[in-house]
């Protein structure tokens, strides 16, 4: 607003306007800030805080439309805040899904950042001598290609990606700032990302088909005849990717990528049939398909591993499955064991990232010990009190051969080859499973969880 003499021509309406506006952007920022705060693990904590969030996001977007020639008179707003407004708002819809595994919330954050890209709401950014404004435009664009990467909508990842490419490019010539070099390998994980799954169908006229691996209305199998439906139900999953050199963007590699769309159904569009998500909902909202809860731990630690696998387990409704997904480089015993426990025959890979002191990684002193960052088949051994499904993806997949049954509940366990057949060797440069020699390409911890946690690019939430 104006200062000195000028307030006192402003229209008592307007001055209040801008006033109101101030106080919802900044409840709004209060608000999105402590997002970052709530735990990761649990189902229940988190819900009517995000509630808070959407209705004072909702409150926001409405007024700056209803005010918008004050705003632009009074307060001066420019275009780039109405796009974080909505980048944010995309954000929580991107959030929501991970919350949840409701795929349709996809959708709603596909709309919000659609319509940045297509009302070029950052479009002035670059005539700004502002770096860091830059980075917000840049980092909305990440965020859209996850999202559209999520929908298989390859077609625009692909526009993104040249777009981001000459946003990064015009970035680097005007600003000498430090992470040139982070941006540049931010878009290398993008295209090694999109590479490393190239199946295409082609249609009777040489269209190309894009094909989904989640469940379609239609694609459902038949039930052979006599099969009983009901008595078990896939409420919980753990997806878990610790392969060395993997292709990965943000933190989704290729194999949770495509684990996690073979546990959802195909997304339908909310808009026309809920309320804000959190919210309490109409009773005449048209039932909701439910998706399995997941969670996606990119190189988590040992402990961060066994937390969430507890409050999985904790929160496991009756007459409901916990399904493991474990894609991790293996772990192999160091030396043959007079017994051959759960504890005897490796494992697979958790991160080790926080057991440094003074720069050094801390190593085994005896090898008569076990390898205390390994995830070993004893360790899954209390959580098959309930019914659990477990895969392993792995070098060294054979420790879970094994794998006792101790409390009789259903288990499964679905065990990788730990190496190619003859026939394919030599064939394929891929390593298994699925690991990409790409050393070259990764987002420093600037840009990816690092160990301890804290708020990074990969998650997203940075204003």
């Amino acid at each position: 607003m104006s200062s000195g003499g000028a307030e006192d021509d402003i229209p008592q309406a307007e001055r209040k306007t801008v006033t109101d506006f101030c106080y919802l952007l900044d409840k709004s920022k209060q608000l999105f800030n402590g997002l970052r705060d709530l735990p990761q693990y649990g189902q229940k904590q988190w819900q009517s805080y995000f509630g808070r969030t959407f209705d004072v996001y909702t409150k926001l977007w409405k007024f700056q439309q209803q005010h918008r020639q004050v705003l632009d008179n009074r307060y001066g707003l420019k275009r780039w805040q109405i796009g974080e407004i909505a980048s944010k708002i995309g954000q929580l819809y991107y959030h929501y899904y991970l919350r949840t595994s409701e795929t349709s919330y996809l959708n709603e954050a596909f709309s919000f950042y659609s319509a940045i890209r297509q009302r070029s709401y950052y479009s002035q950014v670059n005539k700004e001598d502002r770096p860091e404004l830059v980075v917000k435009k840049l980092r909305y664009y990440a965020r859209f290609i996850v999202v559209c990467l999520l929908l298989n909508k390859m077609d625009v990842v692909k526009d993104l990606v040249k777009e981001l490419s000459d946003e990064i490019e015009d970035y680097t010539h005007r600003f000498n700032t430090e992470d040139q070099v982070e941006w540049n390998l931010v878009l290398q994980e993008v295209a090694a990302f999109i590479e490393a799954d190239p199946v295409m169908v082609l249609n009777d006229d040489n269209t190309i088909v894009i094909t989904s691996n989640r469940l379609s209305e239609t694609g459902a199998p038949l039930l052979e005849q006599g099969m009983i439906v009901g008595q078990l139900a896939l409420a919980d999953a753990l997806i878990i990717g610790n392969c060395n050199n993997q292709v990965k963007f943000s933190e989704l590699t290729i194999d949770m990528f495509r684990m996690l769309q073979a546990l959802e159904r195909e997304p339908m569009n909310l808009a026309s049939q809920m309320n804000k998500p959190g919210m309490q909902e109409s009773t005449e909202k048209p039932a909701r398909r439910e998706n399995p809860h997941k969670y996606l731990l990119y190189k988590p630690t040992f402990s961060q591993l066994y937390t969430f696998l507890a409050a999985s387990f904790k929160e496991l409704p009756a007459n409901s499955v916990l399904l493991i997904y474990l894609s991790a480089t293996g772990v192999f015993p160091s030396g043959r064991s007079d017994s051959e426990g759960p504890y005897d025959f490796g494992g697979v890979l958790t991160n080790s990232n926080r057991d440094i002191i003074n720069g050094d990684a801390i190593h085994k002193r005896n090898q008569s010990y076990k390898e205390m960052h390994c995830l070993h088949p004893g360790d899954l051994y209390p959580f098959t009190r309930k019914p659990l499904f477990i895969i392993v993806d792995s070098s060294n997949s054979v420790a879970y051969k094994n794998f006792t049954n101790l409390f009789g509940q259903p288990l499964v366990c679905l065990l990788s080859p730990t190496a190619y057949p003859k026939a394919l060797q030599g064939t394929c440069s891929v390593a298994f499973p699925n690991e990409l020699q790409l050393d070259h390409i990764s987002i420093p911890n600037k840009y990816s969880l690092d160990s301890s946690g804290e708020d990074s690019f990969s998650s997203l939430w940075n204003p």
